[in-house]
């Protein structure tokens, strides 16, 4: 039997960075085309497109650095806690097009920086499962110190990518790589 996926700290930070640059090298690059478009085109018409696809692609790219500073980032000292109203409103950003929806059940209090970062992160895993669009529910299960998260996705063609539950118990035989890293993080999180 093999032994276990060991991943270094170098490794994971650099897997972990990918995925960020992955998820915001699609709007940056729209922003880039969006300003060659006005630059080149005479067409008041084409002008106000151009102007209109860098809106949406600034907002997006924000929505996602944003996100990824709550779901990776260090937030604050160690012992912080984090706002799930905060939480709410990056998630909404990151996740929420015109085919997914994020149905939040979770009250607004403040909660240590991991838990939070668990929960974004599954979050983004949960989105995996649902490629077409669908629904993303979070909801609280147990009560006081046993209290946690449930994340429920509802959607067309649903379903769990092969790979997931081995990476999601951090016990992956094999590598981890750029496509893997989110739910091996998620699996480590927790």
């Amino acid at each position: 039997m093999t032994e276990p996926t060991a991943i270094g700290d170098l490794e994971l930070a650099a897997l972990v960075s990918s995925r960020i640059c992955h998820d915001v090298i699609n709007p940056i690059s729209a922003i880039a085309n969006g300003l060659e478009l006005l630059d080149e085109e005479p067409d008041e018409a084409m002008r106000e497109a151009a102007m209109d696809l860098i809106r949406k692609s600034t907002a997006q790219a924000s929505a996602k650095l944003q996100f990824a500073r709550l779901a990776f980032g260090a937030g604050g000292s160690a012992g912080a806690e984090i706002d799930l109203g905060d939480a709410e409103s990056v998630a909404r950003g990151f996740l929420e097009d015109d085919k997914t929806s994020l149905n939040w059940q979770l009250v607004r209090i403040l909660l240590p920086k991991n838990r939070v970062k668990l929960l974004l992160n599954m979050l983004v895993v949960a989105a995996t499962t649902i490629p077409r669009g669908g629904s993303i529910t979070a909801e609280p299960i147990g009560e006081g110190a046993a209290d946690g998260f449930r994340v429920t996705t509802t959607g067309t063609n649903a379903r769990v990518p092969a790979a997931a539950p081995a990476l999601l118990s951090a016990t992956l035989e094999g590598s981890v790589d750029a496509h893997g890293i989110q739910p091996f993080y998620t699996g480590l999180l927790a």
